[in-house]
């Protein structure tokens, strides 16, 4: 048999996907909820790949208080780099959504797109990760760790006790994940 090919498909996935089956039990209102989620997670997709490019051509937007505009006029305010993966190990590393370090101050600013509350934590993570990669002690750098969503920014100024604290974590946890790989290979 020779079976179709469907070029136009290629790198895709379907919404009712088979290696996910468990929409043939939704509900109307949980297929709903669901496809929502996933939709507001592709805007989601495209409006972080739009704040990159904008903060990478340095093209600034009306000043207002509009979650995208904020995030982006203050990242090419304080000359930020968009979308910059900081790793420790390969069982360790994330994009952060902009950060900056310029005169002994760390910058990292975070665009959430969605409604869900968020915390600080993430943003926490790659600020250790980034003393973690460039060998910065945390005790000798100024941090701030901002969010922008719902028309609004949060802002945070961390202990660097609590940077230092993520960061031993990520050391343990780490060695540990390692242990683990070396009893699975053998």
């Amino acid at each position: 048999m020779r079976f179709n090919t469907h070029y136009a498909l290629a790198d895709s996935h379907a919404f009712l996907a088979p290696s996910k089956p468990a929409w043939l039990k939704y509900d109307d209102a949980k297929l709903d909820r669901v496809f929502f989620a996933s939709e507001a997670a592709k805007r989601g997709t495209a409006l972080h790949d739009l704040a990159e490019r904008l903060i990478s051509l340095g093209q600034t937007l009306t000043k207002n208080t509009k979650t995208l505009n904020m995030y982006v006029n203050d990242a090419i305010g304080f000359h930020m780099t968009p979308e910059q993966t900081l790793v420790y190990s390969p069982n360790c590393f994330g994009k952060a959504d902009a950060i900056g370090f310029r005169s002994e101050k760390l910058r990292i600013h975070d665009l959430k797109t969605g409604v869900t509350q968020t915390s600080f934590m993430q943003l926490m993570v790659y600020a250790a990760l980034f003393c973690l990669e460039y060998h910065i002690r945390p005790f000798e750098i100024e941090t701030e760790l901002r969010i922008y969503q719902n028309d609004e920014m949060k802002s945070l100024i961390p202990d660097p006790i609590d940077i230092s604290s993520v960061m031993e974590i990520i050391k343990y946890q780490d060695k540990r994940v390692e242990l683990l790989k070396e009893e699975v290979s053998s």
